[in-house]
């Protein structure tokens, strides 16, 4: 069963819709005594990072979140709360992939933010992208982005700049893009992921 990191976070509803579409079983995380009744995490997000960083330290949940062993995905805001620091609010977050969460503006000619549909690159061997074309698009909407890393990105996405769609350290995965709005392409995704 699927645990849902319950902060705030605006994506809710489309995630647990799409799960529910999936015949993918969820419930909520609250307080870190949740965690444990779960196998697999998902961290969403949708907003500001600062903020929803704030708000995982207030209610206990980031510590719990340090010491995950079991799968954990993130997704949006959810990817960028593992980065080290983010430019939104000058903030600290989790620091579990040391990589920088950066804003566009300044950076790219592009409109910001970045919205709408865009192709990944990724390896077909990437269980995360199991059955999914290389030639997919995934849905984005977004103002801020991580940067991209030789280790720890697993996938890729151009707009203006160079930066990671996705990426993964031990356990933790983590996706700038929305599966739960990017159709069937996004739906596998999430079925990959509850068969970690």
């Amino acid at each position: 069963m699927i645990g849902i990191v319950n902060y705030g976070a605006g994506n809710i509803f489309s995630l647990t819709a799409a799960l529910a579409r999936l015949d993918i079983a969820y419930g909520m995380i609250n307080e870190p005594q949740d965690f444990d009744r779960y196998q697999r995490i998902i961290i969403p997000g949708v907003g500001h990072a600062g903020t929803a960083m704030a708000k995982l330290v207030s209610s206990g949940l980031a510590e719990s979140i340090y010491r995950l062993t079991k799968p954990v995905l993130g997704i949006c805001v959810g990817m960028q709360l593992l980065s080290a620091r983010s430019e939104e609010g000058s903030a600290d977050m989790l620091g579990i992939v040391p990589v920088d969460t950066l804003h566009f503006r300044g950076r790219i000619s592009e409109k910001v933010p970045h919205m709408g549909w865009n192709s990944v690159n990724f390896s077909p061997d990437c269980p995360l992208f199991k059955g999914i074309s290389l030639a997919a698009y995934f849905y984005f909407v977004h103002s801020y982005f991580l940067e991209h890393h030789e280790r720890y990105t697993v996938a890729s996405t151009n707009y203006g700049v160079h930066f990671a769609a996705a990426i993964n350290k031990a356990n933790f995965w983590a996706v700038q893009f929305h599966p739960e709005k990017s159709g069937e392409v996004g739906e596998q995704l999430l079925r990959n992921f509850n068969n970690f």
